[in-house]
């Protein structure tokens, strides 16, 4: 049997106690595994990571059903900063770097919560810029001089800093180019497996996020609308069509074109 690291199990999230955002979801992260939550802008997938996070609190968010474990640790109503020092940490959305920091400045700011020492920190410092050589050429400058797709490293590299049990990240590949996207992917497939780092990533890049991973669930108005190992959901021929954009005649289709009742109802 599978030790999951992270179960979610029911959960309901409401902000401001009237707006429901999350509708009985449930999935489960197994140890040394890689799982992406995929799904359109608005589906929840944000608000499930948040959730996870224990950041919910400052958005006026608040999980009413269901609970969440990590790591054996009943963490629903914890918040951000106790969920990190269990080892989950998330890198969000837009990237947020410290702009009047150094590259390594930032890097280490990932480092604070540790008690390890300075020498494991050290060589966790070192062994960032193997896996990001991009940034070595850049450690001494300001994070907010570097291109998205530093910025975006600078952010996966703060977080692994932490010496994470989890990663989550949350749309890594967005407003990248293809090439970058193409890296940022092969970086976290290697982190997986050489640092043993279990990752949970939302993606709306499907194509990107089911290459890389183990499994996956798709999310649709607040609920999961389906899920299975990443190579299945590859073949379906619903993923492709509304997800990746590959119809039977080989063209492409656009997600917006067609109504989601009509997804729902085949795939429920």
């Amino acid at each position: 049997m599978e030790n999951n690291l992270l179960e979610v199990n029911n959960i309901e999230v409401v902000y401001n106690d009237i707006i429901q955002v999350l509708r009985g979801v449930s999935l489960s992260v197994p140890e040394g595994s890689i799982v992406a939550l995929l799904g359109t802008n608005g589906a929840g997938k944000t608000t499930t990571l948040r959730a996870i996070s224990g950041l919910l609190k400052p958005e006026n968010g608040a999980i009413k059903e269901g609970y969440i474990k990590f790591d054996g640790t009943d963490t629903t109503k914890m918040l951000g900063t106790d969920v990190v020092k269990l080892g989950s940490v998330m890198v969000p959305e837009g990237r947020r770097v410290f702009k009047h920091l150094t590259v390594n400045e930032n890097i280490l700011v990932g480092s604070i919560t540790r008690k390890d020492g300075a020498r494991k920190i050290r060589e966790d410092n070192e062994m960032m810029y193997k896996h990001f050589p991009r940034l070595s050429k850049v450690t001494n400058r300001m994070a907010g001089y570097s291109s998205g797709g530093e910025q975006q490293m600078i952010a996966i590299a703060r977080a692994l800093m932490a010496a994470p049990k989890m990663l989550m990240l949350d749309e890594p590949s967005l407003g990248l180019a293809p090439l970058l996207v193409k890296e940022i992917f092969d970086n976290i497939k290697l982190i997986n497996k050489e640092l043993d780092t279990t990752i949970l990533v939302v993606e709306q890049n499907a194509k990107v996020a089911l290459a890389v991973s183990d499994y996956a669930y798709i999310m649709e108005s607040g609920k999961i609308v389906m899920e299975g190992p990443s190579e299945e959901l590859q073949d379906n021929p619903d993923v492709k069509e509304f997800y990746m954009g590959i119809t039977q005649g080989g063209g492409r289709k656009s997600f917006k074109d067609v109504k989601s009742y009509k997804r729902r109802k085949r795939w429920m």
